[in-house]
């Protein structure tokens, strides 16, 4: 996918990732990650978690937690390391 604003392309897919934590869960910390130092002006971003079983979750930054809120470990070792290092 290209971001036309910062004129690079990006992955759709983070990958797969192996957890039993949260779908909702895991998806607030993807996205946060992402977004993260990332001016959003004019973009639409979302997030969809889909689990063996074939349910899905979508999160939008609009569902993202309060400004307390930290990622869990668990969840945030299954990220790939630049979203896990954005969050630190």
């Amino acid at each position: 996918m290209h971001e036309r604003f910062s004129r690079v392309w990006i992955c759709k897919g983070f990958g797969r990732a192996t957890t039993g934590a949260d779908p909702a869960e895991l998806g607030r910390t993807v996205i946060a990650a992402y977004l993260a130092g990332r001016s959003t002006q004019g973009q639409a971003f979302r997030v969809v978690v889909r689990t063996d079983d074939g349910s899905q979750c979508v999160i939008t930054p609009g569902q993202l937690a309060g400004p307390g809120w930290k990622a869990e470990p668990a969840i945030c070792q299954a990220l790939p390391a630049y979203l896990r290092n954005a969050l630190a």
